[in-house]
């Protein structure tokens, strides 16, 4: 009898080790979770108390990720009807412009939003060495085509909302000062930095607000109740959700929808959907 129930525990052993593998693989890695979360802004206009605004990053259109899937998250974006879309970097993995096609595609499935949608680059859109500028060029113009801007280092005001977008801090013309050059801090603002790292970087000086970030894919993996052994910043107290920081500003860090390899465990890909609040 001890044998047999020896046996019937490695076989149930083994049976466990294959469903996580599956699971890991197949299931979490297309199992995005829409993240309902409210984002308190000083001086937010009150014609944009209540309005929502999406957060995507981290696609990586490319031979990891399946396209449909992508295909299928920004339709449902469609269904939260945003007046905003903020889109956090890494659109594609790539060796050059070859994928540029393909993001186009994909962003096709994203319906136009009420006030605008938002972009900035990230590491990967610069194509492996992270400094191929026509690869990042030739994205950029197929988003603003799609009726994204991308924000170079730069400012836009909608409705009375400051959008101010940072290159890569990896790529190859990170400028925070630019960034904030036309920043005005009597206004409500939102910052787009692809790498969270960027906001411990200097130059930030009277900004004050939400930064909304990505890159981290929340480490993909973890064991329960544990951190993720790899996530891919300098500091690593960021993973994934809200930090509050220095200087009175806060970061939000989504999980990202796509990977690098096919797999995770315990860290669902995201679509935040915040709704604007006005904070005290």
């Amino acid at each position: 009898m001890p044998t047999s129930c020896g046996k019937i525990t490695r076989r149930g052993f083994l049976a466990g080790v294959v469903a996580t593998g599956l699971y890991t693989w197949r299931c979490e890695p297309h199992w995005y979770e829409v993240v309902e979360l409210d984002l308190p802004i000083a001086g937010l206009p009150s014609d944009l108390v209540g309005r929502r605004l999406v957060q995507l990053n981290d696609l990586h259109v490319g031979e990891q990720v399946d396209s449909s899937y992508l295909m299928a998250a920004l339709e449902t974006v469609g269904r939260l009807e945003p007046d905003f879309v903020a889109l956090v970097g890494d659109f594609m993995t790539c060796q050059g412009s070859e994928q540029v096609d393909e993001v186009a595609r994909v962003m096709e499935a994203l319906p136009s939003s009420k006030l605008g949608s938002f972009a900035v680059l990230g590491n990967h859109d610069y194509s492996t060495n992270w400094c191929d500028m026509a690869a990042a060029d030739g994205l950029i113009r197929r988003l603003e085509g799609a009726g994204v801007t991308v924000l170079k280092n730069e400012r836009r005001e909608v409705a009375g909302l400051q959008f101010i977008g940072v290159n890569d801090i990896w790529g190859p013309d990170f400028d925070l000062v630019k960034s904030l050059r036309a920043y005005d801090p009597l206004k409500p603002a939102l910052m787009l930095c692809h790498n969270p790292d960027g906001a411990d970087r200097g130059g930030w000086d009277d900004y004050r607000g939400w930064i909304l970030s990505g890159h981290t894919h929340g480490g993909q993996c973890r064991l329960p109740f544990c951190r993720p052994p790899r996530v891919p910043v300098g500091n690593k107290r960021y993973v994934a959700g809200a930090y509050e920081l220095k200087g009175n500003r806060m970061l939000y860090i989504n999980r990202g929808l796509g990977h690098h390899l096919r797999v995770r465990f315990l860290v669902r890909p995201e679509i935040t959907l915040f709704t604007l609040r006005a904070a005290t």
